[in-house]
């Protein structure tokens, strides 16, 4: 079961870099399509880590203070806010590895 969300995972994110990779076309270089590459990888989890907090807040909206539906919110918390320090610190990585190696990202 692994092995299939494995490969669907890979699947689903060359399916949405495809375009950045055809967008840094006019851009030759590697560095150019890697540039594009994390850019389009950013846009998309910060669209992700968006799009669970607005699922957090309507889980404690419509939790009206049943238990186990503030328990499932409080998980659903607790994932944004790991999503967010997530993508947060890969992007600071990012940038800083690149400052590092005088990238120029």
């Amino acid at each position: 079961m692994k092995n299939k969300k494995f490969k669907f995972l890979i699947l689903l994110l060359s399916v949405l870099l495809l375009p950045a990779m055809a967008f840094a076309a006019n851009n030759t270089t590697v560095q150019g399509i890697v540039d594009a590459a994390v850019a389009t990888t950013f846009y998309i989890a910060d669209g992700v880590v968006v799009i669970l907090w607005v699922v957090t807040g309507f889980l404690f909206l419509t939790a009206q203070g049943a238990p186990e539906k503030v328990k499932v919110a409080k998980a659903a918390l607790f994932a944004a806010a790991v999503g967010t320090v997530v993508v947060i610190v890969a992007n600071s990585a990012v940038y800083l590895v690149s400052d590092a190696f005088n990238l120029g990202l």
